[in-house]
């Protein structure tokens, strides 16, 4: 038994009413009020925390993709599935400022919970009644958070949650933490979420997260073609609803909310929080250029689904910014907006690439957020686009970045992109499974040549060094038609339900 009075000064009172504040069912009162709506990774999240292999889960994303929630919706789980009220605390690490000025604040908080509202150690709790359950918010804003966690689960039967919006600050501390957390990564909505959210539909996915495999076989694709088209009304009014305001929750749960007002708001809560917050300090404390960051994202949202390089980012910048700033800086505020995932900088295939290095394609979390950043709404659905048919270049290059956020989200599986190399023709993107590689191109018009358009697949797919089986045809429209039998047409939408 721990005797409390060793632990009275742990915590400032202050502090102390606010993690009781922050945990009202410690006393049987009702949190905030959430939304019914899971998103796709909840029950694996669930489970992970519950049952997983190791003692703490990573749920990793941007800023409003429905992580707060999700610990939200877990804590209500967990309390209605009888656990103690006593054995769950949480703690939002971005919302108390002084609970970060603490030394080593998980411990502290944790020696201060063990005291006061178990009244005994965690590991004699996890004896008689069961582990503790700890959830951290945004826990990178933490000065070496991972060396408390190793310190905390090496020590203690107790299982974690932690949360976090800047993979490079999570990624800073998954050496230390090796064999001890379990990462999931939450991006914006999928497709048939927002049939879920913003139509009341429902479907199950045919692109599961437990082995990728099956993405070698022409049944796979064919497969979830023919589910795509069965489903064809739900998917083309969600995949509108995409069109018109992206993938963040917020868009949808708000659908109400005129576009320029939602514009504003993903401004200010993801873009602009994820730069002035997460990437504005670097290591000791020392500042990094805002409007660099800014102008930097700009440029990643003008050059989205492209593979830009120094040609094209130096220039621009130096303009805009009137100083002699080089490539190699550039280069690595862009690596900072990957690391929020705010951005996906997808590679240049290496196999054979010799001593030519390719720029990385910029492939953004999603499409509102160009939207909102440049004030330009470019439209992804048909319909939009016969409306504006000026605008159908923009939208095959937004269509790839879409397309390849999707892809580089999915777990345990590669991604690149093939430039053109003397007489090999570029291919868009490249999914590497095992051995096998599946090359992707994207044609994103209404009149597809079943000839001249698949070029760059069957040049890849000819080679025998690449291993390809087939090659994917992405495009605007379900109906297009190749003769080629190594080659699988499909259109976004409903490549993008298949998830």
């Amino acid at each position: 038994m721990i005797q409390s009075d060793i632990f009275n000064d742990l915590l400032a009172p202050e502090l102390a009413d606010d993690l009781r504040r922050l945990n009202p069912h410690w006393v049987g009162l009702p949190g905030p009020e959430i939304p019914r709506f899971h998103r796709y990774l909840f029950s694996r999240v669930y489970r992970n925390l519950q049952t997983g292999l190791t003692p703490a889960t990573v749920l990793r994303g941007t800023r409003r993709v429905g992580k707060t929630i999700m610990v939200r919706q877990i804590m209500e789980k967990m309390l209605i599935e009888g656990i103690d009220a006593k054995r769950i605390l949480y703690v939002p690490f971005d919302e108390i400022g002084s609970l970060r000025r603490l030394r080593d604040p998980i411990l502290t908080i944790v020696r201060w919970y063990e005291s006061r509202l178990l009244g005994r150690t965690m590991n004699e709790a996890a004896r008689s009644v069961g582990p503790a359950y700890l959830l951290f918010d945004e826990v990178q804003n933490l000065d070496a958070w991972a060396p408390q966690i190793k310190h905390l689960v090496d020590n203690n039967t107790v299982r974690v949650l932690l949360t976090g919006s800047s993979s490079l600050r999570i990624e800073a501390g998954r050496d230390s933490l090796a064999g001890r957390i379990t990462t999931f990564d939450l991006g914006p909505l999928l497709l048939r979420e927002i049939a879920e959210l913003s139509l009341g539909g429902h479907t199950q996915a045919h692109w599961v997260d437990n082995g990728a495999e099956s993405l070698t076989e022409p049944a796979f694709w064919s497969t979830g073609i023919d589910k795509a088209r069965r489903e064809v009304d739900l998917r083309l009014r969600a995949f509108t609803a995409f069109s018109a305001r992206g993938g963040y929750p917020i868009a949808h749960e708000r659908g109400d909310a005129p576009w320029q007002e939602m514009a504003a708001y993903l401004n200010e809560t993801i873009v602009k929080r994820a730069i002035q917050h997460d990437l504005r300090l670097g290591p000791r404390g020392a500042k990094r250029d805002e409007k660099l960051l800014e102008e930097v994202f700009r440029l990643c949202c003008r050059y989205a689904g492209q593979a830009a390089g120094q040609n094209a980012f130096v220039p621009e910048i130096r303009q805009a910014l009137a100083g002699n700033i080089g490539w190699s800086r550039i280069l690595t505020y862009m690596r900072f907006l990957d690391g929020t995932l705010l951005v996906r900088l997808i590679p240049a295939m290496e196999l054979r690439l010799k001593k030519r290095k390719a720029p990385a394609k910029i492939c953004l979390s999603d499409h509102s957020l160009r939207a909102s950043w440049l004030q330009e709404m470019v439209p992804l659905h048909p319909d939009g686009l016969n409306a504006s048919p000026h605008l159908t270049d923009l939208a095959g290059h937004l269509a790839e970045s879409a397309l390849g956020y999707f892809l580089a989200s999915i777990p345990n599986l590669d991604i690149a992109h093939f430039p053109a190399r003397g007489a090999e023709p570029e291919v868009d993107f490249v999914l590497t499974v095992g051995t096998r590689r599946i090359p992707v191109e994207v044609k994103y018009r209404r009149r597809v040549d079943p000839h001249e358009d698949t070029r760059g697949l069957r040049a890849f797919v000819e080679k025998t060094v690449y291993n390809a089986p087939f090659g994917l045809l992405v495009t605007l429209d379900d109906n297009v038609r190749v003769p080629d039998p190594r080659i699988i047409p499909i259109s976004l939408s409903a490549l993008l339900w298949m998830r």
